[in-house]
Formats: structure tokens, C-alpha cells, sequence
């Protein structure tokens, strides 16, 4: 009994551009660790920081800073960090395009969908790495704080 042609060429293709979807599984792989160390990072940054100004942090409560503040002022923080690594990235991004062209199919490295895509990705998790520090500070009890260190 012989195999149908398209399962013949099915597997032809298959067998063809394997070498192309491991080097696709471990980009991938590498890209999903990378965006887990940037929030990671972005987090032990705010988390320190805020380790760092609890006592500031409790000295402007106890005046009567309300909780949405305290959040703002901290989320803004690093709402700073992510835009300077943003924009930092992107400048890296079109630096390393003639590296990249070769890799991509159908696709431009400077295509602005992409692009927005991964920045709008990057953007909610680093904004999800801020809020833990950010919520963690609007926690902060001003007599604790002030008797902190």
C-alpha cells in the first residue's frame, strides 16, 4: 500500500523546515525569559525603592495623603523606568534591523504593528510588575513607619 502524495509532501515540508521551528521554539523560549526578567527587575527596582521611602512614605500619610497618591506617586516612578527602557529598545530595535531582516518572513523589523504589539505587551507587564510595590506602599501604616529603622 502507498501513501497519498499530499502526506509525502505533508511530511516533505515538514522535514524541511525543522531546523526553522526549533530556532522559532528557542527564540521564543529566550524571548518569554527575557519579559520574566524585565518585570522581575522592574519589580526588585520599585520593590527597593520602596523598602528605601517607607518612612517617607509613612511621614506623607499620617499628613493625609490619600492611598490613590501614594499609589500615583510610585506607579509613576515606574512609569519613568518603563518609558526610558522603552525608549531604549526601540532605538536598539532599529539598530540591530540589518541583523534581523535576514531572519523574518514577510515580515519588516520595523514594522510599526509589531513594534506596537510588543511595546503594548512590554508596557502591561511592567505596569503589572509596578503595581505589586505600588499596592505593597499603599499599605504602609504611618506609626510602623515612623518607627521603622
Amino acid at each position: 500500500m502507498t501513501t497519498p502524495w499530499f502526506q509525502v509532501a505533508r511530511q516533505t515540508l515538514y522535514d524541511a523546515t525543522e531546523g526553522q521551528r526549533t530556532y522559532m521554539l528557542y527564540l521564543a523560549v529566550f524571548a518569554v525569559v527575557g519579559l520574566l526578567l524585565a518585570a522581575l527587575g522592574i519589580y526588585g527596582v520599585l520593590a527597593y525603592s520602596v523598602g528605601r521611602r517607607t518612612r517617607e512614605i509613612g511621614i506623607r500619610m499620617a499628613m493625609g495623603a490619600e492611598r490613590r497618591q501614594v499609589l500615583s506617586m510610585v506607579m509613576g516612578e515606574g512609569a519613568r523606568l518603563i518609558a526610558i527602557g522603552v525608549a531604549l529598545g526601540l532605538l536598539a530595535a532599529y539598530w540591530l534591523t540589518p541583523l534581523l531582516r535576514n531572519q523574518l518572513f514577510e515580515v519588516s523589523p520595523t514594522d510599526p504593528l509589531v513594534l506596537g504589539a510588543v511595546v503594548l505587551i512590554l508596557l502591561v507587564v511592567a505596569l503589572l510588575a509596578c503595581l505589586l510595590p505600588a499596592r505593597r506602599a499603599t499599605s504602609i501604616h504611618p506609626m510602623e513607619a515612623l518607627r521603622y529603622e
